[in-house]
C-alpha cells in the first residue's frame, strides 16, 4: 500500500471520485482533442448525474478541459474561466448500460475544427478509465504514457508502429487494436512504459497508413498533443 492509497490525491473539492476524477476526465479529453476546445456537450450518467452538482464535478470537468488539473485553485470558479477562455459548454444527464456509476460522456469540438466524442469514468482516488472513444469501446487509464493512433486498417502498419518503437527502445506495456471494418478506420492505443520524444512521435506519424497521433504523457500532463496527415 502506497501513501497515495491512505490519503487520496491531493485536489480542490469534497471528493476523490466525483471531483478529482472528474478534473481528470476533462484534462485527458483536452488532450486526446489535440487543441483547445471551444465547444463541450456533457452528458452525466449514475451518481455523476444525481450527486455531481453538490460535488462539484460539473465544475470539475469543465475545468480539466481548461487545462486545469485536481490541485487548481480556481477549479471553483472554472464557469468564470470558461467564459473568459471563451469555452462554451452545456450539462445534461443520460441513461447508459453497463457502465461505472460515474461516468461522463464528453462531446468535443476544438478551435481548429476538431471533434472528439470520449467516455469516461471515475472510479476511485481520483484514478480514472477511459472506455470508449470516437465509438471504439477501449480501456485505458492515463497511468501510463499512451499513444492513441488512428490508422488505416492495412497490412504492415501495426508491425511498423510496434518497430520503430522497438528501435527507439520503447517498451509495450499493453495495446488494444480496433477497428470499424477490415479495411477500414482503425485505433491503435499503445501504454508504453518509458517517455517518448516529441521527434519520436512525428516520426511515427510519418509512417504509411498512419491519419494522426495523439500522445499523452502520465508525468506531465501539459504534455500532449495531436499529428494530422
Amino acid at each position: 500500500m502506497e501513501l497515495f492509497d491512505i490519503l487520496g490525491p491531493i485536489m480542490i473539492g469534497p471528493s476523490s471520485s466525483h471531483t478529482a476524477g472528474a478534473a481528470r476526465i476533462g484534462k485527458i479529453s483536452r488532450i486526446l482533442l489535440g487543441e483547445k476546445p471551444v465547444e463541450a456537450k456533457v452528458h452525466l450518467h449514475g451518481s455523476f448525474a444525481e450527486t455531481g452538482i453538490g460535488h462539484g464535478t460539473n465544475l470539475a470537468i469543465i475545468g480539466g478541459l481548461l487545462g486545469m488539473n485536481p490541485d487548481d485553485l480556481r477549479i471553483p470558479f472554472a464557469f468564470e474561466e470558461a467564459e473568459k477562455e471563451g469555452l462554451r459548454f452545456c450539462f445534461d444527464t443520460v441513461e447508459l448500460r453497463d457502465v461505472h456509476p460515474n461516468t461522463a460522456v464528453l462531446e468535443l469540438t476544438g478551435e481548429k475544427g476538431g471533434h472528439l466524442t470520449i467516455q469516461a469514468c471515475s472510479i476511485g482516488g481520483g484514478a480514472i478509465e477511459v472506455t470508449a472513444l470516437d465509438g471504439y469501446e477501449v480501456s485505458f487509464t492515463g497511468n501510463y504514457n499512451t499513444l492513441v493512433i488512428r490508422n488505416q486498417d492495412e497490412f504492415g502498419t501495426l508491425a511498423g508502429v510496434t518497430t520503430i518503437l522497438s528501435q527507439f527502445h520503447i517498451n509495450v506495456g499493453n495495446m488494444s487494436l480496433h477497428r470499424n471494418k477490415r479495411g477500414g478506420d482503425a485505433l491503435m492505443i499503445i501504454e508504453t512504459d518509458q517517455h517518448i520524444k516529441p521527434s519520436q512521435v512525428a516520426f511515427l506519424g510519418e509512417l504509411p497508413g498512419i491519419r494522426a497521433i495523439t500522445y499523452y504523457d502520465k508525468e506531465d500532463e501539459e504534455y500532449g498533443f495531436t499529428l494530422h496527415r
